[in-house]
């Protein structure tokens, strides 16, 4: 991404200037690249480590699939996209540092409607446009926008919640929880019904961790 935007390249018996071998991390690390050609025929020429990076702790793996899966499915080739390339810097950076990982995933996701054209409205009710309300419940429509909804209901998101989504401080696990559901419905409405690996992975983990 950066510069360039998504791009493919092909590495064919390509040796890359990096310090030691592959291993199961390096594709969580920045890199430099060279390469020659334009469109689907370009050639990789040259790879390098951009600076010295902390490894992702390995309890944050699977997160680091989870985000190169969102960028790679939900960002066209050649769309230069530096203020998201900028968020996705960050919440590396945050997951080397052992951040909390929901709420630095949430704040990911949030992030990456904005860049894409689809934020989220987290401040009026999409019809009458009045302000969302703390103690108030809404049920998120795609497409249209948080409309209000009965306290309880299966799909209610509190207010609290959105208000606190909106500010990027999540703290409750209520707060967390209706930010997760919110940014799934909306993500996955982005998605247009094309399934994430990642998340397979991680419900397939969890089965075997409870059985």
């Amino acid at each position: 991404m950066g510069g360039e935007g998504q791009i493919a390249v092909a590495g064919i018996a390509l040796k890359l200037a990096l310090p030691g071998r592959f291993d199961r991390l390096s594709i969580l690390f920045y890199l430099l690249l060279s390469w020659s050609g334009r469109g689907e025929a370009a050639q990789l020429t040259g790879a390098e480590r951009a600076g010295a990076a902390a490894a992702l702790p390995q309890e944050y793996l699977l997160a680091g699939f989870y985000l190169n899966e969102l960028l790679l499915k939900l960002t066209t080739r050649h769309d230069a996209l530096p203020e998201l390339f900028d968020h996705y810097h960050d919440i590396l950076e945050q997951l080397r540092g052992g951040a909390a990982l929901a709420p630095a995933l949430r704040v990911f996701e949030k992030r990456l409607l904005e860049v894409l054209g689809y934020g989220l409205d987290l401040a009026t009710e999409a019809r009458s446009g009045l302000p969302l309300e703390p103690d108030a419940y809404y049920d998120f429509h795609p497409g249209v926008g948080l409309l209000p909804a009965r306290a309880g209901a299966a799909r209610s998101l509190c207010g609290h919640s959105l208000l606190s989504l909106a500010r990027e401080s999540l703290q409750s696990e209520r707060e967390l929880e209706d930010a997760r559901r919110l940014l799934q419905a909306a993500l996955g409405a982005c998605l247009e019904g094309r399934p994430l690996a990642t998340r397979a992975v991680a419900r397939a983990m969890k089965r075997r961790a409870c059985p």
